[in-house]
């Protein structure tokens, strides 16, 4: 049943989704041309994609923390390294996409929410290497291992905390004067998403971007997805079925853009 909503949703996304030539807005047109439909190779791509390579060839055997998709409950389970990186890792053209939206923006800072093993972490940090960016995740000895990771990358403005988002989160929005790229994976429930992005509002300024991943995972992501472009404060949104793009753009006359990618 699952599968059949989810493909159900995929396909009436693309029957709806326009392409940069139905997009009349200049932000998002120029957002389009320039940044999402940049499928240019680029040699940082080659040498982050290496590192996958390495992980997907990494056959050890680690405890995995499931807190539950953001609740109280652990649930350690045995994986192979390999297996996550096959089946958790974004795939190149999405973490590419990443790289790209931060490489266009320029943050000072940037939060991940779910480190997973660190591969989309080093992309956003390539994409901006002057900023710091903070990366969150749940399972501790995944975090070891995207440590180990960002060593081979030889990346040094990564701050990695371990822990559950509902804890840590707090206190590095509390740390930043303000939050210019905030990318939330990791967690796939309709309140825990609605609440980081209400912990993340106070902090939002006319630059931000706020994305959040897998939009259409379930009913309560869907819904979360909704509540989330209509808050007064989201001027311009951007579904790319993968993932949502939030902005805020004060004087703007408020757009909800379905583009297909």
């Amino acid at each position: 049943m699952l599968n059949f909503r989810f493909a159900k949703d995929y396909l009436l996304h693309r029957f709806k989704a326009k392409t940069r030539h139905g997009v009349h807005s200049p932000f998002v047109y120029r957002l389009i041309d320039e940044v999402i439909y940049d499928f240019e190779p680029k040699k940082v791509y080659i040498e982050i994609e290496a590192l996958r390579k390495q992980l997907l060839n990494d056959n050890r055997t680690i405890n995995v923390i499931d807190l539950g998709a953001g609740s109280k409950v652990n649930n350690d389970q045995q994986k192979k390294v390999s297996d996550i990186a096959r089946n958790a890792l974004k795939p190149p053209r999405l973490a590419q996409l990443l790289y790209r939206l931060a490489a266009d923006l320029k943050p000072r800072n940037i939060i991940e929410l779910g480190t997973c093993l660190g591969v989309t972490t080093v992309y956003l940090q390539k994409a901006s290497p002057e900023a710091k960016v903070y990366t969150l995740e749940g399972s501790p000895e995944i975090a070891a291992v995207a440590l180990e990771i960002f060593a081979d990358a030889n990346v040094a403005s990564i701050k990695e905390i371990t822990g559950n988002f509902d804890d840590t989160l707090p206190g590095i929005i509390k740390e930043l004067d303000q939050l210019d790229f905030v990318f939330v994976d990791g967690n796939h429930q309709k309140d825990a998403t609605i609440q980081y992005f209400e912990w993340c509002l106070p902090k939002a300024h006319e630059n931000t971007l706020l994305i959040f991943d897998d939009i259409y995972w379930s009913e309560g992501m869907k819904q979360a997805w909704n509540e989330i472009k209509a808050h007064p404060e989201v001027t311009v949104t951007v579904d790319l079925f993968w993932i949502g793009l939030v902005f805020f753009k004060p004087g703007r006359v408020k757009e909800d853009f379905l583009i297909k990618i």
